[in-house]
């Protein structure tokens, strides 16, 4: 039977094994890392996905900040990774996932929420959108139309300019 936990009762390293088969063991180069290092998950908003005993995805959510050039820092949450087991990705675990963690940020969500992925399934399932990111940045190489935002529980989005990085 598949079953949401919350990701702290999975073991660190079962998680790190699954991000290394979804990833790849190089997945600490990306930028999406750096706008992480050091920061512990939300736990309110970061889940496991387990069939019996055996962990088939994840989903992490990190508390993040917008910072204006100004010295303004507005508080965000940073989606990532989804990652499913290779041998049964395409199954909508991934989706499942991600449905779970936007029912809990509906209603325990400190900020909106932020990401770097796929605008055309993001944006297709899940309303994530690049209309406010247009100026901001992040403290790496990244695609502009990868980096996609969503408002959630009454929290809006920043669309001055500004980096990205941990809160």
């Amino acid at each position: 039977m598949v079953e949401f936990l919350p990701l702290s009762e999975i073991e660190p390293q079962a998680v790190e094994h699954l991000l290394d088969a979804a990833f790849g063991a190089d997945r600490f180069g990306r930028t999406a890392y750096r706008i992480r290092e050091g920061m512990a998950a939300v736990p309110a908003l970061s889940f496991a996905l387990v069939d019996g005993k055996r962990l088939v995805g994840t989903i992490q959510c990190w508390p993040v900040a917008h910072r204006a050039p100004d010295g303004a820092a507005t508080p965000l949450v940073m989606v990532g990774p989804v990652a499913v087991r290779p041998d049964i990705q395409r199954g909508g675990h991934g989706r499942a996932l991600m449905a779970r963690m936007l029912e809990a940020a509906e209603s325990q969500a400190d900020s909106a929420l932020m990401m770097i992925g796929d605008p055309e399934y993001y944006g297709r399932f899940f309303a994530f959108t690049a209309e406010a990111t247009g100026a901001w940045d992040l403290p790496g190489p990244f695609e502009r139309r990868r980096l996609l935002a969503r408002a959630v529980n009454g929290h809006g989005l920043p669309i001055a300019a500004g980096m990205i990085g941990p809160r």
